[in-house]
C-alpha cells in the first residue's frame, strides 16, 4: 500500500506565493453584497466605487433588494477581482460610505 497524502507544503512555499492563502482563484468573478440607506444615489454611488476598482465593471449585472419595510436597499455588485489587496481596499470604500450599513 502506498500513501496518497499529498505533501505539506513548507511555510516557506506559501511566502514564495501569498495566493497560496487564500481560497480565492486570481482572477475571478466576485459578488459582493451592499446594503445601504434606500436614497436615489445610493445605486449610483455604489456603481462609482465598484467601477474605481474594477474598469470593466458591468453596471447591468446590478442585482436590487429592498428591505422588508423599504427602508433600506440591498445591491449586490458582481466585480473580477484580480487580488486580495483589491477586495480588502475594494471593502474599506463601501464600509466608509455614508448611506453603506453593511458590506457582505
Amino acid at each position: 500500500m502506498s500513501d496518497s497524502t499529498p505533501p505539506t507544503p513548507s511555510p516557506t512555499d506559501a511566502a514564495a506565493d501569498p495566493r497560496k492563502d487564500s481560497l480565492i482563484e486570481y482572477p475571478s468573478r466576485f459578488p459582493i453584497k451592499v446594503m445601504g440607506v434606500k436614497a436615489d444615489n445610493l445605486v449610483h454611488e455604489i456603481t462609482q466605487i465598484a467601477e474605481r476598482f474594477d474598469p470593466q465593471f458591468d453596471a447591468s449585472t446590478i442585482e436590487l433588494r429592498p428591505s422588508s419595510n423599504g427602508n433600506y436597499l440591498g445591491v449586490t455588485v458582481t466585480v473580477t477581482a484580480t487580488s486580495r489587496e483589491q477586495l480588502d481596499s475594494l471593502y474599506r470604500a463601501f464600509t466608509s460610505h455614508p448611506l453603506v450599513k453593511v458590506v457582505l
